[in-house]
């Protein structure tokens, strides 16, 4: 086997026609991501991350700072196309360059990209980047198994529901148990052609209502 180790994530920038990925800066996003990560959020969608929405902005700051420096996780904003605004983030993260495997976490989404066009390109742009620049062989996806929206957009993506580690961790005064799941190189070509006729412009009419789901393709 001529196998060679992979490289850690660089990604700056790349858009598609709905969505720009763009790695996280402060200087660039933090007003509009304190709208994502602030006091106007919304509380159930913290449930299942570690943080806490902030309520102080300049510690806030300091956070999103932290962020930016990361190399593990590796921060990346979901910008909306037509309007340029920050409206989410996520991260590559767990990154195991010798194996050539990685996770996407941190999701934090604001009620602008749930369920939207943005937010399922997003995830495409960043799944392709891992498989055709950085040449991964294993894509992750994990949520806490009481996480039912994470765990139906994981299988609504493509990825494939590898089974459930208990008692995985402890956080927020519980116990969580951690719903994995994964894609992996060999895959990829279908899960592309798949998301591609899905964010395809034919597929959505006038008002941008989809024609045929995802789930269907």
């Amino acid at each position: 086997m001529n196998y060679t180790e992979g490289k850690m994530p660089s990604l700056e920038r790349v858009g598609g026609a709905y969505s720009i990925v763009e790695k996280l800066s402060v200087e660039k996003h933090a007003q509009d991501l304190y709208d994502v990560f602030g006091p106007h959020s919304q509380a159930q969608d913290w449930t299942y991350l570690a943080l806490e929405p902030f309520d102080d902005y300049d510690k806030f700051l300091e956070t999103l700072t932290q962020m930016e420096r990361s190399t593990d996780p590796y921060y990346l904003t979901i910008i909306d196309k037509k309007t340029n605004r920050a409206i989410g983030s996520f991260a590559y993260m767990r990154i195991d360059f010798e194996n050539r495997a990685m996770e996407i976490g941190w999701v934090v989404y604001s009620d602008l990209l749930k369920r939207s066009r943005v937010a399922t390109e997003a995830q495409y742009l960043a799944m392709k980047y891992v498989f055709e620049e950085l040449h991964y062989r294993r894509y992750e996806w994990k949520c806490d198994h009481l996480n039912r929206p994470s765990h139906n957009a994981a299988l609504r993506l493509g990825f494939t529901y590898e089974g459930m580690f208990r008692n995985a961790a402890v956080y927020k005064g519980r116990t969580r148990d951690t719903d994995w799941f994964s894609i992996i190189d060999s895959e990829w070509p279908k899960r592309k052609k798949r998301l591609e006729l899905w964010l395809s412009p034919q597929n959505f009419d006038a008002t941008g209502k989809q024609i045929i789901s995802l789930n269907s393709l």
